[in-house]
């Protein structure tokens, strides 16, 4: 799958420049980065723009092409930030080894999204954080018509436009803390946590 993303690295910049992508909306959601973050799909680093300064990052992409190109952007950011060639449905961090995991419209191309969600889910620590910048399939019955037309092609080039992304954030055993509206019902920002088992079980305790 990675040759197919090396393929797409050149043509990476301008789909991502698409205004549906609402940097401001990414800010401020990549502004609750905490801790050790871990961001999935980096690809030519289009994103870095939006990253708050001053955090510690290992950003991942399972193309070296796209890795090799998000490396200027990698050179300007203020803060500690290093670039992995990486599988999300196979990473190679400890259980447990990240604050925050962090996507950016990229769990319509992992091509097990529940699996690659139960990686981010090992590699979180209990109440780690989960923030989520996707499109999704529109509940509005012409939109999402129109989302799973739209996937009959994308598919052929790895994108699927109409993931069922929160659910499958469920699935994973993740709690959704908060859903915010980027454009209608079809880009989301999502925030969610892992559970700590030990904090609920501390209050049980005091209770």
């Amino acid at each position: 799958m990675s040759f197919v993303w090396d393929l797409r690295a050149r043509l990476y910049d301008v789909c991502e420049g698409s205004t549906l992508r609402r940097g401001p909306a990414k800010s401020a959601l990549f502004r609750d980065m905490q801790g050790r973050v871990l961001f999935v799909g980096v690809g030519t680093g289009v994103d870095i723009a939006h990253f708050p300064p001053g955090r510690r990052i290992v950003a991942i992409d399972i193309s070296r092409e796209m890795l090799r190109r998000a490396e200027p952007r990698r050179a300007k950011y203020a803060g500690d930030l290093k670039l992995v060639e990486a599988d999300a449905m196979n990473l190679r961090f400890p259980d447990g080894a990240f604050d925050t995991a962090v996507t950016s419209c990229t769990f319509c191309s992992v091509p097990d999204p529940v699996r690659g969600l139960k990686e981010l889910h090992r590699v979180l620590r209990p109440g780690g954080r989960l923030l989520m910048f996707e499109h999704v399939r529109s509940r509005h019955p012409v939109f999402g018509l129109t989302l799973d037309l739209m996937t009959l092609w994308t598919r052929r080039l790895g994108t699927e436009m109409n993931r069922d992304t929160v659910r499958n954030v469920l699935a994973a055993g993740f709690e959704i803390t908060h859903i915010d509206s980027v454009y209608l019902d079809i880009i989301l920002a999502i925030r969610g946590r892992k559970p700590d088992a030990r904090a609920s079980s501390r209050k049980s305790h005091l209770g």
